[in-house]
């Protein structure tokens, strides 16, 4: 996150105003539509991708062990995202159907 200036972007007035209740501390303001997370990079997709590879090797047998050491996470973390791609996977598959 940059940091901008006040007095380069806000009118003086408003920027009185502010500092009444900020006087010389940071804030936050925040967007006015809230962006989506992993939208600005890559993320999102690899981690989709590494959950997929991740519930297929379980799939074909891989124990939830040797998939934590394989990825550098826990076996809860595992088991979670075993459990949360079964959930899509039905999912997909009931709108399949339909």
């Amino acid at each position: 996150m940059s940091y901008r200036k006040a007095e380069e972007l806000l009118p003086k007035e408003l920027l009185e105003e502010i500092q009444q209740y900020v006087d010389g501390r940071s804030i936050y303001i925040p967007r006015r539509v809230k962006q989506e997370w992993g939208s600005g990079t890559s993320a999102r997709s690899f981690f989709c991708e590494r959950n997929r590879v991740i519930y297929e090797a379980r799939q074909a047998g891989v124990g939830t062990e040797e998939l934590a050491q394989q990825f550098s996470l826990s076996e809860k973390s595992i088991q979670r995202i075993i459990r949360e791609q079964r959930k899509t996977s039905a999912e997909g598959e009931e709108a399949s159907y339909a």
